[in-house]
């Protein structure tokens, strides 16, 4: 099976949600259980034929099998992907189809070309250095003359560039039985406060018990506006007053969440870069009383950055690594770019894996980052116009 196509039935198989939807349906109705549809409460998801958003309810009461609620789940996030990377996807495909138009053959006018282009769209000078050499030697093992055959190759090369830094997870610390601690630093304005409002909300759904910690003292106004979000998710936020020492926050919240039983802190700092030298002492100094309080914590250091700055953001992410142990990148406003490439130039050239990715405004628009996903999101058009009919048509089991 080609790489299209497999990414093609992962994220985009009408086919299969059809069926799978009128199977639902069927599964229902011989549970004489149709009323489920009529009494949503205010808020609540209603059943329809063309909602991807709620399957959970058929899952957990045994109507759908686990592959079932796995393919329909793998439906939901590619939507996700392909609707809040529209700007991205927009410009990658224009330009990479020009590209191809532009050059017919495989030659080095056409790789330089290539380069260039990457190198726009923010994907970082040495990773579109490696990306292009890799695709030299597949053209020539491959004995590739046409540039259209390597359409599929330059995408499947993004994906394994990123994965193959396989050491580094995606998946966040966070372990049941335990207070997983999660630390967020960033600079002011990159959405890291919105962010800490969409994680909590995130895990509460999941089941966690959630509360925050308002470690930015420094900034005006940042106290309050953490208090909002977790008056909006519900979930407690431990303060102090404006000017007050950070790590005594932390001190009073992880005081407070083991008092309540709670599954999941995540705490605010401040997001001074200015003077790396302060921040780095105020952040050693919160991360020594967590950590004494609560061993092997902080469990997650997430760096927020936004995603509309470009090389800005990867130079942010070069100068927190300085000061702190960074063990993830949220990369906010991904939306709201047409040049998606940077979470490759993080990846690649500072070897930090990008855990979660904002998509949107809504709540449950932070997603968790996958490559798939995101080449999904950022190449669906041509994924899906070029994937052969004789493929097409193939059962699954061969090829």
């Amino acid at each position: 099976m080609s790489f299209f196509k497999r990414l093609k039935d992962k994220f985009a198989n009408p086919d299969k949600e059809q069926q799978l939807k009128q199977d639902l349906q069927q599964d229902a109705v011989e549970h004489q259980e149709p009323e489920r549809t009529q009494h949503a409460a205010p808020g609540e998801t209603v059943h329809q034929d063309n909602d991807l958003t709620s399957v959970e309810d058929e899952f957990d009461d045994g109507l759908m099998s686990i592959e079932e609620f796995e393919e329909l789940e793998s439906q939901k996030i590619g939507a996700k992907f392909r609707e809040g990377l529209e700007k991205s996807r927009e410009n990658f495909q224009n330009q990479l189809n020009n590209l191809l138009a532009h050059y017919r053959k495989v030659d080095e006018d056409f790789f330089e070309a290539l380069e260039e282009m990457l190198i726009q769209a923010d994907v970082g000078f040495n990773t579109v250095m490696e990306l292009v050499d890799e695709l030299r030697m597949e053209a020539k093992r491959r004995n590739i003359t046409e540039t259209e055959d390597l359409r599929e190759a330059i995408v499947e090369k993004i994906v394994e560039i990123y994965q193959q830094d396989d050491d580094k997870s995606e998946e966040m610390n966070i372990e049941d039985g335990r207070l997983n601690v999660i630390l967020m630093v960033g600079v002011n304005g990159v959405g890291k406060t919105t962010t800490i409002g969409k994680l909590a909300h995130r895990y509460q759904a999941q089941g966690k018990k959630v509360m925050l910690a308002a470690g930015d003292t420094f900034r005006a106004g940042a106290i309050e506006q953490l208090e909002v979000w977790g008056q909006r998710v519900g979930v407690d936020v431990i303060r102090q007053g404006e000017g007050s020492d950070p790590a005594a926050v932390m001190y009073d919240a992880i005081n407070a969440a083991k008092n309540k039983g709670v599954d999941i802190l995540i705490c605010d700092t401040a997001g001074r870069l200015q003077n790396k030298q302060n921040l780095m002492n105020e952040l050693e100094k919160v991360k020594r009383v967590i950590s004494r309080s609560v061993p092997d914590a902080p469990h997650e250091v997430l760096l927020a950055l936004d995603a509309t700055t470009g090389q800005n953001a990867l130079a942010q992410a070069k100068a927190f690594k300085e000061v702190t142990d960074v063990t993830g990148i949220v990369l906010t406003k991904l939306d709201g770019t047409a040049k998606g490439g940077i979470v490759l130039a993080i990846r690649n050239e500072l070897h930090i894996p990008v855990k979660y990715v904002g998509l949107g405004e809504k709540l449950d628009d932070l997603q968790p980052f996958n490559a798939e996903s995101y080449v999904y999101g950022l190449f669906a058009d041509m994924i899906e116009q070029n994937v052969p009919e004789a493929e097409e048509n193939q059962p699954e089991n061969e090829g």
